[in-house]
């Protein structure tokens, strides 16, 4: 049983989460954020904690920073793209209950104090920002950080809002290294 409330975007989300784990969903039904629904998670967030688990796509993004830029302490999960998708379809419905299972054991708190632990710099010399396959490699290491899918200024914003250590950081980086020397 998660003690934290999921919040999702719809009902078949909801569906793929309890096919997954034992657990209380809110439902946004999609990014008009009614106030009674922004009152139920406010609430939540306080009794209980809320984990943030909106689909890997430009509406779910802007319903996580809306969730989270108006309720403070929220924890945030994340699905990559191609977990999340069937037949062109992106969302958590989508997921199989081992891939949710996965991105709600990464489940990431979003710190609430500036800290800027990791630069641009950390992006061009690990090759996650201006090559060939960077994008991918963001990919990769989003999801062993649980911090999923984004382009190069979200992605250092989630390494630097998401707790992500330095030491995590590096071996989530040999780890996929390995991979690639493996693979090459």
């Amino acid at each position: 049983m998660i003690k934290e409330i999921i919040v999702v975007e719809g009902k078949d989300d909801v569906s793929a989460i309890k096919n997954a784990v034992e657990a209380e969903t809110i439902i946004t039904g999609g990014f008009a954020l009614p106030p009674s629904v922004m009152e139920r998670i406010a609430t939540a967030a306080k009794k209980r904690g809320v984990i943030i688990f909106t689909d890997p796509d430009f509406a779910g993004e802007k319903i996580r920073k809306t969730i989270s830029n108006k309720i403070p302490g929220c924890k945030h999960a994340f699905l990559s793209r191609e977990e999340a998708t069937k037949n062109d379809d992106i969302g958590i419905e989508n997921a199989s209950p081992e891939s949710i299972k996965m991105a709600l054991s990464k489940v990431r708190y979003e710190m609430i104090e500036k800290r800027s632990e990791f630069s641009q710099i950390d992006l061009i010399t690990n090759k996650l920002i201006g090559t060939e396959g960077a994008a991918e490699r963001r990919n990769i290491l989003g999801q062993t950080l649980g911090i999923g899918y984004a382009n190069s200024k979200q992605f250092l914003n989630r390494l630097n809002h998401y707790g992500v250590t330095r030491e995590e950081f590096k071996a989530a980086i040999n780890l996929m290294k390995s991979r690639d020397d493996n693979n090459g």
